[in-house]
Formats: C-alpha cells, sequence, structure tokens
C-alpha cells in the first residue's frame, strides 16, 4: 500500500490548528446553538397551538388543572383536585367559619381605616378619657 499526501487532510488540520479559524468556530457553534434553540421553541408552541385547536375546551381544562397544581406545589398546599371542583367541598362547617372570619377581619379593617381617617381615637390610645353624660 502506498500512502498519497492528502491535501484535503492537510488544509484540514490547519484550519483546526488556526487560532483565527477557533473564533469561527465559536461564532458558528453560537449559531447553531441559537437555532436548535429557537427550533425548539417553535416545536413547543406548534404542539401546545395544535392541542389548543383540537379540543379547545378539554384542552383548557387541563391547563387550567396544570397551573392549579403549580401553584399548590409552589406555595406548598396540599388538597385533592377533584373533590375542590365539586360544590359540596365548598358547603362544610370549617368553611363557612372561615368565610366569617375573613369578612370580620375585613370589617375591622375597614373600620380601623374609617376611624384613622376620621381621626376617632381608639380606647386605650389616649391617656385622657372620655365622660358621658
Amino acid at each position: 500500500m502506498v500512502e498519497v499526501d492528502d491535501n484535503l487532510k492537510l488544509q484540514m488540520n490547519n484550519f483546526m490548528v488556526s487560532t483565527v479559524s477557533q473564533g469561527d468556530i465559536m461564532t458558528l457553534d453560537q449559531k447553531i446553538y441559537e437555532t436548535v434553540d429557537s427550533i425548539k421553541a417553535l416545536k413547543t408552541k406548534r404542539e401546545f397551538m395544535l392541542s389548543f385547536a383540537s379540543d379547545p375546551y378539554g384542552f383548557v381544562n387541563k391547563w387550567l388543572i396544570s397551573q392549579s397544581r403549580d401553584l399548590k406545589v409552589m406555595m406548598n398546599i396540599e388538597g385533592d383536585p377533584e373533590e375542590e371542583r365539586k360544590a359540596d367541598f365548598y358547603q362544610k362547617d370549617w368553611l363557612k367559619e372561615g368565610v366569617c372570619r375573613y369578612f370580620y377581619a375585613k370589617v375591622q379593617q375597614r373600620r380601623a381605616e374609617l376611624e384613622r381617617d376620621l381621626g376617632v381615637r381608639q380606647l386605650g390610645s389616649s391617656s385622657t378619657s372620655v365622660n358621658n353624660n
């Protein structure tokens, strides 16, 4: 077997060794990375739109369930989404008490705002007492 000089092989080695070429390679690598990333984003967007187009009602329901689950995970809340979907879940005694407490706190907050705006002193905050005759 006789070995023949390969001009292409020599040119490739010279190209790879050249520092100028290294910058070009890095630039092209970055462009390739950005293009692939863009393609992935467009593919995800296309799948999203196709899923929505094929079944809008089911898509929105699944999306809302997913968003609810993600919110609960982020806020570290536990619960059963299937149970919370039903009206019976909101008719329990603990919920009625929670609503009463919520409204009581809101009324107290509004009362404090009104008293502050009207300049009414709250009991215990003044050293003088008011006599009612």
